[in-house]
């Protein structure tokens, strides 16, 4: 099943639909990869993440996900806003990601349009597509289709854009004539990420221990944020950003998102009384539609709280 330019009218489809960036790799078995990973879960690393330990062999072989796989499409859509905070200490910082419309929502709608259309060029084309809600390994394979590198702060990095992009994979049984090469690791000897860690939660290169993690301790932690934290949180009370924000590569290269959702910024910076005392309802109402309604109230309560007491 080959089609001539199938690939080239992909990419520019993806292109037309707001993804600056495209890979193609063909199909592997990832062992090394989940080697590593094992290694990371048994050192406890992911904290309260237990979904990471689980489907670890569709992680592995994606041939379990889609039996007839051939190729992997990895996608990344550039989500940066160049908007400064500027509330007081009375506020807490949103990560940037977070800052309008769920990306899932923006971004399935555009992979089955993207999928609809190559399957109008090729109605043999299968495919299964995941937004880092399933069982694949998102930025292994970002790093096999050429979007970039892994950086020391494990977010994958573009020399062209930096590291502010979603990324989506696409797991297809098409076979491509010709695939994306990887790119070279450019952290080189930069410690930029480690060094401006408040928690020092990148407790060596590449390796996150998310107990220690903003990130984790503000959206997927269930639990009280230990003590231990206050006054390292720099006003985040949803998300962190800091490793990114501090990273050269975005410093010099990243530009303004031409996604008009992500462009539509509504919950930059939260008002701590105003979350303390907000009813669920409201809660419901104002973040439905937004990436802070994975945390809940009682998440986002216990956030402000804690930002309370390093005031």
């Amino acid at each position: 099943m080959t089609h001539p330019m199938l690939k080239q009218k992909i990419i520019s489809k993806a292109h037309e639909l707001g993804f600056e960036l495209i890979g193609f790799a063909k199909y592997q078995i990832l062992e090394e990869e989940i080697s590593n990973l094992e290694n990371w879960l048994s050192k406890n690393y992911q904290a309260g993440m237990n979904y990471m330990e689980r489907n670890i062999e569709k992680r592995k072989d994606i041939s379990q996900i889609l039996p007839d796989c051939k190729s992997v499409i990895s996608l990344g859509m550039n989500y940066y806003v160049n908007e400064k905070f500027e509330k007081s200490d009375d506020f807490g910082k949103v990560s940037r990601y977070a800052w309008g419309k769920d990306y899932h929502l923006i971004i399935w709608k555009k992979l089955d349009e993207l999928i609809e259309f190559i399957k109008q060029i090729e109605p043999d084309f299968e495919a299964k597509s995941y937004v880092d809600t399933g069982p694949v390994m998102d930025k292994v394979w970002a790093v096999k289709t050429g979007l970039g590198w892994q950086g020391k702060h494990s977010n994958i990095i573009n020399k062209k854009i930096g590291s502010w992009f979603f990324i989506s994979t696409v797991i297809t049984n098409y076979n491509f004539e010709e695939y994306s090469k990887p790119i070279s690791d450019f952290c080189g000897t930069c410690t930029a990420c480690i060094d401006a860690c408040p928690t020092s939660a990148i407790i060596q290169d590449y390796v996150v221990d998310s107990h220690k993690c903003i990130s984790y301790l503000t959206i997927e932690n269930k639990n009280e944020i230990p003590d231990e934290f206050i006054g390292k949180f720099d006003k985040w009370i949803f998300g962190c950003d800091i490793c990114q924000d501090v990273c050269p590569w975005n410093v010099k290269f990243a530009y303004q998102t031409n996604i008009i959702e992500f462009l539509k910024v509504e919950n930059k910076e939260l008002e701590l009384e105003e979350i303390e005392k907000m009813e669920n309802s409201k809660f419901k109402k104002r973040f439905n539609e937004s990436p802070i309604f994975r945390s809940k109230l009682k998440g986002l309560k216990r956030n402000a709280e804690f930002l309370q007491k390093q005031k």
